[in-house]
């Protein structure tokens, strides 16, 4: 029986002549190439960055059972400090001053010369002696006159004399007994003279006026010093500048809107910019009754409990006021009070780890201030979100920024 070929070529699966010819796929590979490469850059460019958020650590609570309320910075003063300069004007011809030396009250700082003021002395130290002398023979000559005059008196009642010897003799006596008073006030007056000059002597001496340390030497020797400004010239005003470092205190401007957190006898903790890591215990002493309208801010003095030997006059310092937590308060964190979300009666923190955001719930404490004591759900040392946005999502990728 013939086969039907026509029927045979109908049943044939596909056809060859529709087959891509070889070498297609050689052909088109750098379109597909790039193609695929285009689809992975905006797949990339698509995809959803990490959000950048700001981060805090969460601290440890003070053994001490208190909160800080409120941050602040400041400057280490010595109330006590002054710039020695003479009573007088002269030329200086000594200066024992040295940078950082111990001085006590009454040390000779420095002297002026004097030649000048010496010369005087002794034109009223002699004024003094030739007014004693004319004293004693003043005094010499009244006793004759008073011994004449009681001789006088004895003969005038024997009628041996006339009236006017004895007049004579009166009259002599109480001129003198004038002339007496006379020198003695001169004598007076030339004593005072002499007290002036040693004064005027003692004047070009400088001492220290009170126990501290020299910090800085203002004048040399052969220099004119002089108590007030000279006009522009080259004499100087002042000899050394001296603490006392009995003084030193902190001193901190607070911004108005918080001063409320701020009372006398308040706890303090500060740290010296220069020494970060040493806490200093201190207290406040006072609140200056007094507003800066420029800065908005309200001075406040605080005395450090235990002074020492690094704390120097002019250094930087950041200051933590505190208040006791209350009792039976035992607080595992202390953070930001920013950092802490409230959801209704619930209360929680975005925590930061390996990148990712969590969801943490926490129990808190209400406290004044600024820091918020966590009684539980943190860890001190963990980071969180500083200020956390109502768009933050649990596991949402971040890049953490700042502490």
């Amino acid at each position: 029986m013939a086969l039907d070929q026509e029927a045979l070529g109908a049943l044939r699966i596909g056809n060859r002549e529709q087959a891509p010819p070889r070498g297609w796929l050689r052909r088109r590979w750098p379109y597909l190439a790039v193609t695929l490469a285009v689809v992975l850059v905006g797949a990339l460019l698509l995809r959803p960055k990490p959000l950048t958020v700001e981060t805090v650590t969460a601290g440890a609570p003070s053994a001490t059972g208190t909160t800080t309320v409120l941050n602040a910075s400041g400057y280490v003063v010595a109330r006590r400090i002054a710039t020695v300069a003479s009573k007088v004007t002269g030329r200086l011809i000594e200066n024992n001053v040295q940078e950082g030396a111990v001085v006590h009250a009454g040390d000779v700082l420095a002297r002026l010369d004097p030649s000048t003021v010496r010369a005087a002395y002794e034109v009223a130290a002699r004024a003094r002696d030739a007014a004693s002398r004319s004293l004693r023979e003043v005094e010499v000559r009244r006793a004759e006159a008073e011994r004449t005059l009681t001789r006088q008196r004895g003969l005038a009642a024997n009628h041996l004399v006339a009236q006017s010897q004895l007049d004579t003799a009166e009259a002599d006596f109480n001129a003198l007994g004038a002339r007496l008073e006379q020198v003695r006030a001169e004598l007076a007056v030339a004593d005072a003279g002499v007290r002036q000059r040693q004064q005027d002597l003692d004047d070009l001496v400088i001492r220290a006026p009170f126990n501290g340390v020299a910090i800085s030497k203002d004048a040399q020797p052969g220099e004119m010093v002089s108590p007030i400004s000279a006009g522009g010239g080259f004499t100087r005003t002042g000899i050394a500048t001296i603490v006392d470092m009995d003084s030193r205190e902190l001193e901190v401007d607070v911004n108005e809107a918080f001063i409320q957190r701020v009372h006398d006898g308040q706890l303090v903790e500060a740290a010296l910019d220069a020494y970060p890591d040493a806490v200093l215990a201190a207290h406040v002493i006072n609140i200056v009754p007094t507003a800066d309208r420029q800065k908005a801010t309200i001075k406040v003095r605080i005395a450090i409990d235990h002074l020492e030997s690094r704390i120097l006059p002019d250094m930087g310092v950041k200051v933590s006021f505190l208040e006791v937590a209350a009792a039976g308060v035992q607080a595992v964190a202390v953070v930001p009070s920013g950092t802490v979300v409230a959801q209704g009666e619930a209360r929680y923190v975005w925590v930061v780890a390996d990148g990712r955001l969590r969801h943490q719930p926490v129990r808190v404490a209400p406290t004044p201030g600024d820091q918020v004591l966590v009684l539980e759900g943190l860890k001190p040392g963990e980071r969180i979100v500083a200020r956390p946005q109502a768009s933050l999502r649990d596991g949402q990728a971040v890049i953490a920024k700042g502490g």
